[in-house]
């Protein structure tokens, strides 16, 4: 009943919005609980002083929790953002982004998901986040 790679970009193309589909992240593992996608360096997603823009990455974090999520019932299914909270700790430039989400918790109507962005260097940003279960 698990999730593939396959599947999670199933789930990205089905579910999500285009300007979200153009960050260009693909699911490269998927377990029960935990996702890992790739966010492809793009200078479009670079802001002033040529580091990967915060907002592109919180975006990431967002989409890698909904895969994590959807790894647990083996599908997609409803679900919204309650809350996302990110600390960055050091800038990534030039190289792609690894987006590793991990279920803390998930009950019958929240979910709450630890993210880590990295890159080369190490871990680029550590998000959190909340998500009501709808479905």
């Amino acid at each position: 009943m698990g999730l593939t790679p396959a599947d999670g970009n199933a789930i990205l193309a089905a579910n999500f919005a285009p300007w979200v589909l153009d960050l260009g992240l693909t699911v490269e593992k998927v377990a029960e609980g935990t996702a890992t996608l790739r966010l492809p360096w793009s200078d479009t997603l670079a802001r002033e002083g040529g580091a990967l823009s915060g907002q592109a990455m919180m975006a990431a974090a967002d989409t890698a929790s909904v895969i994590a999520l959807s790894s647990l019932r083996g599908e997609f299914f409803p679900m919204t953002t309650v809350q996302l909270s990110c600390s960055f700790q050091r800038p990534v430039i030039g190289e792609d982004t690894l987006v590793v989400a991990e279920v803390s918790r998930a009950g019958k109507t929240m979910g709450f998901v630890d993210i880590a962005l990295n890159g080369s260097r190490g871990v680029a940003a550590r998000v959190s986040t909340v998500y009501a279960l709808l479905g």
